[in-house]
Parts: structure tokens; sequence; C-alpha cells
């Protein structure tokens, strides 16, 4: 399917604070030289954000992330989770079409769709509220026919129930999901065979079900303001940072890591030729292949000892010259492999 972006865009893009203050979590994740990785978070908050994706939004991820904007459109395009279209206000219906639910109905959920929302998918309602599209296996079988709706799985759906959610949702209300027929979850229609006791302390709906019932933001878009945010990986932060409040003066910068202070560059030792017409070889450093090697004679490094005696400031020097290998000295500890191998 070819998959393009959408002919009308909006002029610019911004996450909220919250979403921004979450985006810097996930990018904190990964070493130095690594942050591309958060791509997909990103792309996938900034959507969550406006409903769908649109070409400012990947632009500012692709800046926030140093990267081209030609990578991150790639992944954009590529993975159909990323809508690259308007969708409804309230919701989009994505309705699985796959074998199970298609021999459990799911056409005559998607003729609902068809009569309730627009004839094509991928089109909005005629009050911009709703969209649908068929998607591939969504893995509820045992639950067919079923459809995700906002971030949840409704299932054992009718025509007639889903036409009901569909009412539902546009009077403002949020019908619980999961199970559409009395089930729990996915035990048998004529009831359990085993584990028939259940423990006193089951919760009212099945897990996945009652978790969005408690935070309440089963269609909701997330603004990041709806939970904590969660970061337990950035040091001294516990498990939670927690979003700042709405329209109050954002909180003043908190000074970086030793890690992550900048570094004033400094040159370090740099040869024309190696010394007595032979160089080491320094594809011994690990991390280091022949094009990265290739690139650092091309600077001037020929010697284990060179890179043994890099100062800080001379680390960050070479890292701003080594493009797509930025990180590389830090992330393998070149300098201590190359005192080991200049001793050697």
């Amino acid at each position: 399917m070819l998959r393009r972006l959408y002919h009308d865009q909006p002029a610019s893009f911004a996450f909220t604070p919250a979403n921004q203050a979450w985006a810097e979590g996930q990018i904190a994740k990964y070493p130095a030289g690594r942050q591309a990785s958060a791509i997909i978070p990103l792309l996938w908050r900034a959507q969550e954000q406006e409903g769908w994706l649109t070409r400012p939004a990947i632009e500012h991820v692709a800046k926030m992330l140093g990267l081209a904007y030609i990578r991150a459109l790639e992944v954009a395009t590529f993975y159909f989770m990323f809508q690259l279209q308007p969708v409804g206000s309230i919701a989009h219906v994505q309705v699985c079409g796959t074998l199970s639910c298609m021999l459990c109905g799911s056409e005559d959920l998607m003729q609902v769709c068809k009569d309730k929302i627009s004839p094509k998918a991928h089109h909005l309602s005629a009050d911009g509220r709703f969209s649908w599209e068929e998607v591939e296996c969504l893995g509820a079988c045992t639950n067919a026919p079923m459809a995700q709706i906002g971030k949840d799985y409704y299932e054992d759906l009718t025509p007639a129930r889903l036409s009901g959610l569909l009412d539902e949702m546009a009077a403002g209300r949020v019908p619980v999901p999961g199970p559409q027929n009395g089930r729990y979850a996915a035990e048998p229609m004529k009831g359990l065979t085993s584990l028939t006791k259940h423990e006193s302390g089951r919760t009212k709906y099945n897990g996945s079900a009652q978790l969005a019932v408690d935070i309440g933001d089963t269609v909701k878009r997330v603004d990041g303001t709806e939970v904590p945010l969660r970061t337990p990986w950035i040091a001294g932060s516990g498990t939670v940072v927690k979003e700042r409040p709405a329209k109050v003066a954002a909180p003043k910068a908190v000074a970086p890591k030793a890690a992550e202070v900048e570094v004033e560059e400094a040159a370090p030792e740099i040869l024309t030729a190696p010394r007595g017409g032979a160089g080491d070889d320094l594809k011994l450093i690990v991390g280091v292949g022949p094009k990265l090697e290739a690139l650092l004679h091309e600077l001037g490094f020929w010697h284990f000892v060179q890179i043994a005696n890099w100062t800080p400031a001379q680390v960050a020097w070479v890292n701003s010259r080594l493009g797509t290998f930025k990180g590389r000295i830090e992330r393998d500890d070149w300098i201590e492999q190359a005192r080991v191998l200049s001793r050697k």
C-alpha cells in the first residue's frame, strides 16, 4: 500500500510542556550517539497528542534526535500504526479483518462503520468526529470479532453493539472496553472448565479493561496530563517524573549531570603520517572497523598511544568530527582499550 503524507498540513508542531518532558526522558534512555533509537516512541507521542502524524511533527522529532528528515519519514511511512491523515476527533475505529474475526462477522462490523462513519476507510465522518479502517490481526482471536478504538480493545462485538458504542462515544461517554457479551476475559463461552474458583481479590473487569477504567483515558489522547510521566531510568527521579501543571511557568533548567556537561573542544596530537612508516592496527579497538579506522587516519590518528592520551576536551574535538560515529569513543571506552593495547 502506498503511504503518502496528507495534502493539507498544519503550519507547525510543538509538544505540550509535559509531553516535551516525557520525550526528553525517552531520549535519556539511550547512550550518547544513540538518540535516534527513541524515534518510534516520540513519533507515537506526537500522534497521540495531535491524533495523526503530521509532516511538521515528523520534522520536529527528527530535529530533536539530530536526524535527517528523510530518516524520520522512512519510519513514519513504514509502520501502519502511524496515521498519516486526519482521524476522528473523538475516535478512530480499527476493525480487525483477519481470519478469526472475518469468520465471526467482522465484515458486518465494517458495514456499520461504512453506514455510521464513512463509506470509505480513512475518511472522516461528516462531522469530523469519527474515522475507521480495516487492520490486520490484533491478537484477540478468542474474542472475535473485535475492534481497537482509541487505546483499547472492544471484543465479542455484534453490529448492534458496535453501533451502540459509537452512539455512546458521540454522546461524550466512554464505554468500558473488553468483552461486550458478558465474558470476563477469554474464558469459554459456556463457562469455565478449570480454575473455577476465582480469587477473592479479583477486580470488576479484567486487568486491561480495569486499568482503562481506573485511569480514564481509553479514548482520550495523550497530552501528558492524564497520568504521571514515568522515567525511572533518570537518576534521582525515583519512579515518576510528574508533569508540569498547566498554565504555570516552566521550572528553571536543571543543571546537567557531570557526564552531560559540554566540554570545550581542544585539538589532540595529530600526525600527518604514522611514526616509523607503520601505524598500529586500530581495528584491535573493539568498535573500530575498517571504515572508522580510515576516518581516524584521515583525522591524523595512527597509534594507540595517541588515543590513550586524549583528554575530555580532546575527546569532544574528535567526537565533533566523527559524523555518524559520534559517541563511539565513550560507548566502547576507546581510551582504556588504547592504554592496554599501547602497553603490549
